[in-house]
């Protein structure tokens, strides 16, 4: 799957690292929530079309850490 976005919550570190990542393959769309960096722990939402996985990513990255969009 390919990356369409990607957020990061600024941190360093296993415990404290959050990321945000929005996938898609043609006609597919996915929300990635990552815990502790690439080893850690990870969570999949699907989503039908890319704005319900801009929706799902919003709300996973509302809280009042300083999330940063990566390219």
């Amino acid at each position: 799957m390919a990356r369409a976005r990607w957020w990061w919550n600024g941190k360093w570190g296993r415990l404290a690292r959050r990321d945000v990542i929005i996938h898609h393959e043609p006609e597919v769309w996915s929300v990635e929530a990552r815990e502790g960096g690439e080893e850690g722990r990870t969570r999949r939402f699907p989503a039908s079309d890319e704005g319900e996985a801009g929706t799902i990513a919003e709300k996973l990255i509302s809280t009042d850490e300083r999330w940063r969009e990566m390219t």
